[in-house]
């Protein structure tokens, strides 16, 4: 469901000033936080609310009731169908009136008699006052949107044409056009109202979250509770007797007139001090206002500070991880380096090992072809039979030419011979050595 239309003022500039803060820092108000939901404010009125009037009566003029739980109502931001539970209400009457004042307060004006017109016939008695003057809803609801005050607060200004609207319906309904006096006179300072304190900051100038106490300097000022004695004459005096109707006339006069003055002052005097109370008010309002404008621009600053020390902390761990990352590649760059030139210097191990062995073993193939080769060509000797063979030749040659070593002399016939001999041997085979 849609929330109600409103004005577009903020909820602290609908109230009077004074009523608003009032509200605000009661401590009433500050017990309806612990209300979350719209039913429970509901019930709240229900049990706590008498009248609908701003303050309370009494000598504690207060904030009420009534305009504590409104207050609450504001900050809630109603719907259409929460409002229409609201004015529809069947248990109590003033719980219908808060959902007017809710309208009257905060509603958008165009939409304003929609609103009203409903209810201008309601023949609901209650009374809006503290008073207990009984009125109906209806008379009620028409006070609210024709007149401009509500029990001496001032009312959001409604818009003329919006008015004359209204007056010309009201008129074609038969019904009066101007306020009956349900919500107070039309106008400040009422007969009633001139019996309390002269005006609701005086009553109320105290610091906020007090009771007010009874000012004695009010109730002086107050034309019920002051009493001035007579000035005192002597009653033995010559002229006593002799006084004459006018004489005693203009001693009257004198003495209003004296007490019109003494009154004037005193009013004077009490609205020197409003204004100084106000001033001094405002004063520590602004300085309060400075001080949390300080401590605001304080916490700024701080969290700009604490916000630069985290950028720069980002900065520096984004550095140091490029400068990691760096690191680490031109450690990987080396390592590769390395790795590769360590397999290269191992490839070309490799090949000229492998070309050495491939020569080596050429060169033992052609070493083993030549002596392969030799060995065909030369066969093996076999020395043990050459051995046979020269001793069967020397046995051959003793048998032959006789033992020399044994002879001393040698014939010199026999030395022609020794060719033959040779000869002989030689063609017998076997080697002379």
């Amino acid at each position: 469901m849609s929330e109600i239309k409103t004005s577009g003022r903020p909820i602290d500039q609908l109230l009077e000033k004074v009523l608003c803060m009032n509200i605000l820092s009661s401590d009433y108000f500050r017990d309806l936080l612990r209300l979350k939901t719209y039913h429970e404010v509901i019930d709240e009125i229900y049990n706590q609310v008498d009248h609908v009037e701003p303050w309370m009566t009494g000598n504690c003029r207060g904030p009420s009731t009534a305009f504590c739980l409104l207050y609450k109502f504001f900050t809630m931001k109603l719907t259409v169908k929460q409002m229409h539970g609201l004015l529809k209400h069947p248990d109590s009457p003033y719980i219908r009136a808060i959902g007017f004042l809710y309208l009257r307060y905060l509603g958008d004006f165009k939409t304003l008699w929609g609103w009203y017109e409903p209810y201008l016939k309601d023949d609901e008695e209650f009374s809006p006052g503290s008073s207990g003057r009984m009125t109906t809803m209806g008379v009620y609801v028409r006070d609210l949107f024709l007149g401009q005050y509500y029990f001496d607060t001032l009312l959001p200004r409604i818009p003329v044409p919006v008015v004359r609207t209204a007056v010309a319906n009201l008129e074609k309904m038969n019904l009066p056009t101007k306020p009956s006096g349900s919500i107070g006179d039309s106008s400040r300072g009422s007969e009633e109202t001139s019996r309390r304190p002269p005006s609701v900051k005086a009553s109320l100038s105290v610091s906020f979250g007090q009771r007010a106490p009874h000012r004695a300097s009010t109730r002086d000022s107050s034309p019920i509770r002051r009493t001035i004695a007579p000035p005192p004459y002597d009653k033995d005096g010559p002229n006593d007797s002799r006084r004459s109707p006018s004489m005693r006339r203009s001693q009257s006069r004198d003495l209003s007139d004296r007490e019109n003055s003494e009154r004037d002052r005193g009013r004077d005097r009490e609205r020197d001090k409003e204004r100084t109370r106000d001033r001094d008010r405002d004063r520590d309002r602004d300085r309060y206002r400075d001080q949390d404008r300080e401590r605001e621009r304080g916490r700024d600053r701080d969290r700009d500070r604490r916000y630069d020390h985290e950028r720069d902390r980002e900065r520096d761990r984004d550095r140091r991880h490029d400068y990691d990352r760096d690191r680490g590649r031109d450690r990987d760059r080396r390592y590769d380096y390395e790795r590769r030139s360590i397999e290269r210097s191992r490839r070309d191990h490799e090949r000229s090992r492998s070309r050495s062995r491939s020569r080596s073993h050429s060169r033992s193939l052609q070493h083993d072809e030549g002596t392969s080769l030799d060995r065909q060509r030369t066969p093996p000797r076999d020395e043990s039979k050459e051995k046979k063979a020269v001793s069967s030749n020397l046995a051959k040659l003793k048998d032959l030419y006789g033992d020399f070593g044994n002879q001393k002399n040698v014939g010199d016939d026999r030395a022609p011979n020794r060719d033959t001999s040779t000869e002989e041997v030689i063609r017998l085979g076997g080697s002379w050595r």
